[in-house]
């Protein structure tokens, strides 16, 4: 049959197996490539999506091996840098006065003044800021003096075994003349380590404060 014929052809679908075995053959293929072109859109096209899917996860899995991989050659350097790091905290709590020591190193403070011939006129411990792990003691104190005096008497604190810091420094005028005293006002500042027990009841009020 030739082409002209093919198309002039009047086919009933309703009885497709009367139908020459040559249409029969061509309406076959082209079932078939309906057939195939579904199966890709509704079955290979949604497997190459989650093939996409896969190998996406794959590239990100490799990432995280590659840190873990890099963490894991690292992990000696890691630890010594932890090891430094905790003995320098144990050496900063050495310098934390306990509770029996504060009364000592609250009379070096004053001595540090005294030995460079200041007058105290105010020196007045506040009351302990719990923190923490530690408790920190404001004291407000007041000398006069020269500047040569109050530089040796800031030295001289700097210099203790203990940690205190000086803050809030003031300095002025005892009275209008030139000739007047020098009159010092600074907050110093120390630390003390809280003892276990210290600690557990720091947080238990914490905790019972949170809850309110």
């Amino acid at each position: 049959m030739s082409i002209s014929n093919l198309a002039n052809a009047e086919l009933d679908l309703r009885n497709i197996c009367e139908w020459p075995r040559h249409m029969q053959l061509v309406a076959g293929s082209l079932v078939g490539v309906v057939v195939l072109i579904a199966g890709f859109f509704f079955v290979i096209d949604g497997q190459i999506e989650q093939l996409s899917e896969v190998q996406a996860k794959e590239v990100e899995l490799k990432e995280e091996l590659e840190q873990k991989q890099l963490l894991a050659s690292n992990l000696d350097a890691y630890q010594e840098q932890n090891k430094v790091i905790r003995d320098m905290f144990n050496r900063m709590l050495q310098q934390l006065p306990g509770k029996a020591e504060i009364a000592d190193l609250l009379v070096d403070i004053s001595q540090a003044g005294i030995g460079n011939g200041l007058e105290f006129q105010l020196f007045k411990p506040q009351k302990e800021q719990i923190k923490v792990f530690y408790a920190e003691l404001p004291i407000q104190i007041r000398v006069v003096g020269t500047y040569h005096q109050f530089g040796n008497f800031i030295s001289d604190v700097a210099a203790l075994s203990r940690i205190v810091t000086l803050q809030n420094i003031s300095i002025r005028r005892e009275g209008k003349e030139e000739s007047s005293k020098l009159v010092m006002d600074v907050t110093a500042r120390t630390y003390r380590y809280l003892s276990e027990e210290e600690q557990e009841e720091y947080r238990k009020s914490r905790e019972k404060e949170n809850r309110k």
